[in-house]
């Protein structure tokens, strides 16, 4: 395991709580894309609107501690991949090969792009 993924899982298990509403955030947004798809009453729809205002007081307290562009890319990773397995799994939806490869193609992005941003804040703890 090389210095940048050790340092990548330390902070993300232990060390930045903003990565937990990283999480949270992501979570809540599976909820309520849930909640879009089987809300068929007033009151489903506060439980969806409420869902929503707790999912970004969470990407809120996400960008306060990380990179805004890190936390988006993040939460729409995990958004769009789990929005596509949800489809498959609890949707009736079809899994195919071109679903897998652009799924694996998200989620290769979204860790180089962390990657990317703790290579650069290395460099620079470096300078200073």
């Amino acid at each position: 395991m090389t210095d940048i993924q050790s340092e990548i899982i330390w902070r993300v298990l232990f060390v930045n709580k903003s990565w937990l509403y990283v999480g949270l955030t992501s979570l809540f947004e599976l909820f309520w894309i849930y909640g879009f798809n089987h809300a068929s009453s007033w009151w489903h729809w506060l439980i969806v609107v409420g869902l929503i205002i707790v999912d970004f007081q969470f990407l809120y307290k996400a960008c306060e501690g990380l990179p805004t562009g890190t936390v988006y890319a993040v939460f729409a990773g995990i958004g769009t991949v789990g929005t596509a397995l949800m489809d498959v799994f609890l949707l009736g939806g079809s899994l195919n090969a071109g679903k897998i490869l652009f799924i694996f193609i998200v989620v290769v992005g979204v860790i180089s792009l962390n990657i990317a941003d703790l290579r650069d804040e290395q460099k620079r703890k470096a300078v200073e």
